[in-house]
């Protein structure tokens, strides 16, 4: 089996990639950090993760690519600003140096750099982007999608960036296997259906309700294929996805499954002026989900409007494919800063509905149905 992960691997650079020679290649994982107390399934979890990035840094170097790989200990929360170690291997010495000079680095890592700060920030990444690396694999539990590393290094160093927080092996054999010009097409086909509309309703059968503005915010498509210089998605892939208008969700969400299980009981959320104001139910998970909500105000914010479009996803207990399930949407609160919306934050978490109805429209336009209790009605 190694062997045929390794080739796996070999198989993602090559199709959904197309490293070239002589480009650069980052590959790094975090590792179970001190505090850290994941269950004995969660720690099993944890050890395949850095099993199956070790395997992705040997299949680059099997190709004869410039390989870089990094283990560092894990920051905790999906949307944090990874360590400057990171940065170096992925930016270049000299450019990280200048971000430091300038007092830049610092605030970017801590979530407070300001629309002057960032656009400085990224006049020093394309002035070094010759240092930068040309592909990054992103194979560590809490994901860097939403972060300015990830933003930086597709947006001015031109990566290409696969990022697979929570993979499993068996991803490799399942959702990875999709035909990815059909779901790039699907993808399109939904983004196009909403592209223009002020306002979103979804609804489901268990009590979801919720209501809030799109207008002015541009679906974008998550499909796999990261050819194009600053390319972005997701491993596994298959989505649509846009960041709700600030300050305009109202509803509540019932909540039947957490990133990696089913919820022993539901739990319910309340969306107030686009914010989590309340969180009800006597699951463990609606403790924790309260505790993350409260380490920054940001984190409050209704981030993100997904829809699953990989219909060869099929894992509910994992965030990273569930949220691909061909039919399905995710809703998330905390940062969305890096794909059209305006908070920052360091936290962004994901929440799976099944058999949703997603229905949009607009100011003079009727209501139209995008899905209809799962199933693509456009």
């Amino acid at each position: 089996m190694p062997d045929e992960i390794t080739e796996r691997f070999k198989k993602i650079y090559k199709a959904n990639l197309n490293v070239r020679p002589g480009e650069r290649v980052l590959v790094f994982t975090d590792l179970v950090a001190e505090g850290e107390k994941p269950d004995e399934a969660g720690f099993r979890r944890r050890k395949g993760l850095v099993r199956l990035a070790r395997a992705a840094g040997e299949a680059a170097g099997g190709l004869g690519f410039d390989t870089f790989y990094l283990e560092f200990p894990a920051l905790g929360s999906h949307g944090s600003e990874p360590g400057e170690d990171l940065w170096r291997l992925a930016f270049g010495e000299d450019t990280v140096v200048a971000l430091g000079e300038k007092g830049l680095l610092g605030r970017i890592m801590s979530k407070t750099a300001s629309k002057e700060d960032l656009r400085e920030a990224k006049e020093i990444v394309l002035a070094g982007k010759g240092s930068a690396v040309s592909v990054v694999i992103a194979l560590s539990n809490y994901s860097t999608s939403h972060t300015r590393f990830r933003d930086l290094l597709t947006s001015a160093a031109g990566a290409r960036y696969a990022s697979m927080p929570l993979f499993e092996e068996d991803m490799l054999f399942g959702s990875m296997e999709a035909d990815w010009e059909e779901v790039a097409a699907r993808s399109r086909r939904i983004a196009d259906a909403i592209d223009g509309a002020g306002k979103a309703r979804i609804t489901t059968l268990e009590g979801t309700d919720i209501t809030f503005g799109i207008a002015g915010r541009k679906p974008m498509i998550d499909t796999g294929m990261l050819h194009e210089p600053g390319s972005f998605s997701n491993l596994p892939a298959g989505e649509v996805y846009l960041a709700p208008v600030e300050g305009t969700g109202e509803g509540s969400l019932k909540l039947l499954w957490a990133p990696n299980r089913r919820l022993e009981t539901p739990v319910t959320v309340m969306v107030r002026k686009g914010l989590a104001a309340e969180v009800k139910g006597d699951e463990p998970f609606a403790r924790e989900f309260r505790e993350a909500l409260d380490r920054a105000p940001g984190n409050r914010n209704l981030a993100e409007l997904g829809i699953g479009t990989n219909d060869r996803a099929t894992k509910p207990d994992n965030v990273l494919e569930s949220e691909k399930i061909f039919g399905t949407i995710h809703l998330a609160f905390g940062d969305n800063s890096s794909f059209g919306g305006t908070v920052s934050a360091p936290f962004h978490q994901d929440f799976v509905f099944f058999r949703p109805t997603l229905a949009v429209s607009g100011s003079d336009t009727p209501e139209t149905i995008i899905l209809d209790s799962g199933r693509l009605v456009i």
